[in-house]
């Protein structure tokens, strides 16, 4: 995708509307029931991002076009080092498209599948960051509703970032959400419980539970209750009130009180605010400023052992590899170590680059290598055998499957238009053409890049007590939106129906 571009240097007006002109498509990296991810890079700055895009009749036919509303309504209002931001959202005849920040190294659940071994400090940094940014929600009226490894995402540095805010709700004030929304293992008990009596509704403890719930799978590979998606609610509850979660003895005392204050039952006595976590005698040494700037280092880091992009200069890169020196993990053997510096040598002379020179490291010494060839060890790690696990597939399916593939939308949109008013065009049905008309009008234009220069985002606000509160601010986004309802323009977040 993207090969056949123009190499000629693009020349924008900065007042025009951002557009699907505006990127280059690079990949297909991702898909939904409705929706397909790619990442693209903006013609004039060269900046890389990753573009969700949706088709409107399909979103249109599964009744989704009020939620993928909401999520543009919500996150045009946010801005935080620990979510997934909104940089820009427009719409052709097709397709409406969100530009957000691009996070290439992987969500929990792809890593947790993996079998990837997430230590307690590596832990304990998810919880603090992702505490600030549910604080940030939180102070922005939002329940997120659905955080879970699948919804949060690693950057490079391996930081994590909250992202899929299409069943977000906002709630004022002392008001509570309702209806029963999330994913059933990570939804606290009382979201089941307004489902059964009615009860007196929900609030922001339901992320905490949340997260308690991802932070305990993280560390142990699998959840506190055995809650699916097919778990009947009223077994669910029974669990609730019977079972008790078990706490693995290899983990620190200070570790275990914390989860267990998150995975309280009752919501008024869950850990649910920043200042509650803080208060947390397990991290009590926590410098939470540098939590906020990135400033500590995962115990976790996906991906390679240089920091190199495709963006990163040539004499960068030579620098790189100068001055500075891989680490390995103290927990590797140090057989594995030996023969990972030895393929990772920088003169070419020394390096292992023959099967003879990798048969003849003593960490290899014991492996049968007609075997090896033969396929007759088993590996250790088998792909799920359910899904498609290889990420060129979702390029193959946009160039070869798709019926209507980005890379051909140009084309096509103008074909299409030229038809437009003759006989040989196909008129839909007119229920259909108006709610395609309906979403033209209503769908939200954003821009974040004219919203908010370098000059005006901040680390830190402070609250009206003096407070320090993280998050970041900027100006009032420049956009242009319409609730489904027809709210005006430039109106506040309205509560989303929750």
């Amino acid at each position: 995708m993207g090969g056949n571009h123009s190499h000629k240097p693009p020349v924008f007006d900065e007042n025009e509307e951002v557009s699907f002109d505006h990127f280059q498509i690079l990949r297909a990296i991702g898909k939904g029931s409705f929706g397909k991810v790619c990442i693209v890079q903006k013609r004039d700055t060269k900046k890389m991002y990753a573009m969700k895009y949706m088709n409107k009749q399909k979103c249109i036919e599964r009744d989704e076009v009020r939620n993928v509303f909401r999520e543009l309504q919500v996150m045009q209002g946010l801005e935080h080092p620990f979510l997934v931001n909104l940089w820009y959202s427009f719409q052709d005849e097709e397709d409406m498209f969100m530009v957000v920040d691009l996070l290439l190294g992987g969500d929990l659940r792809y890593h947790l599948q993996q079998s990837v071994h997430f230590t307690e400090g590596t832990v304990k940094l998810y919880i603090c960051e992702l505490a600030l940014a549910l604080e940030y929600l939180q102070r922005h009226h939002i329940i997120h509703r659905d955080i879970k490894p699948d919804n949060i995402l690693l950057d490079e540095h391996g930081h994590v970032h909250i992202t899929d805010f299409n069943i977000a709700t906002v709630v004022r004030g002392a008001e509570k959400a309702s209806s029963m929304a999330g994913t059933k293992p990570y939804m606290a008990p009382e979201v089941f419980q307004v489902y059964v009596d009615g009860g007196p509704g929900y609030s922001y403890p339901v992320d905490w539970w949340s997260l308690g719930v991802t932070a305990y799978e993280l560390l142990r590979g699998w959840r506190p209750y055995e809650i699916h998606s097919a778990t009947p609610i009223d077994e669910i509850l029974s669990m609730f009130k019977v079972e008790r979660v078990h706490y693995s003895s290899t983990w620190c005392k200070g570790m275990v009180a914390l989860l267990k204050k998150l995975l309280t039952k009752d919501p008024e006595s869950r850990l649910s605010s920043l200042s509650d976590v803080q208060s947390a005698p397990y991290l009590a040494d926590m410098n939470w400023d540098a939590v906020f700037k990135k400033a500590l280092t995962p115990g976790f880091v996906p991906n390679r052992p240089y920091e190199i992009h495709s963006a990163t200069p040539i004499d960068e890169i030579l620098s790189m590899f100068k001055v500075e020196r891989v680490h390995y993990s103290s927990t590797w053997c140090k057989g594995m170590v030996a023969l990972l510096k030895k393929l990772l040598t920088k003169d070419p002379e020394s390096r292992l680059s023959s099967l003879s020179d990798v048969q003849s490291a003593p960490y290899l010494a014991d492996m049968n290598w007609d075997a090896v060839f033969k396929k007759a060890l088993t590996p250790g790690f088998v792909p799920n055998k359910g899904r498609l696990n290889c990420d060129p597939t979702f390029e193959l399916e946009e160039m070869i499957l798709e019926s209507k593939p980005l890379h051909k939308k140009k084309k096509r949109l103008a074909k299409h238009r030229s038809k437009d008013g003759t006989k040989d065009s196909c008129p839909l049905n007119g229920h259909l053409q108006q709610c395609l008309e309906t979403v033209r009008k209503e769908f939200i234009i954003f821009n974040r890049e004219k919203s908010c220069s370098a000059k005006e985002v901040e680390d830190a606000d402070l609250g009206p007590a003096g407070v320090k509160i993280w998050g970041l601010k900027c100006q009032r986004p420049v956009c242009q939106s319409r609730g489904m309802g027809g709210t005006p323009q430039g109106t506040q977040l309205t509560q989303a129906q929750g």
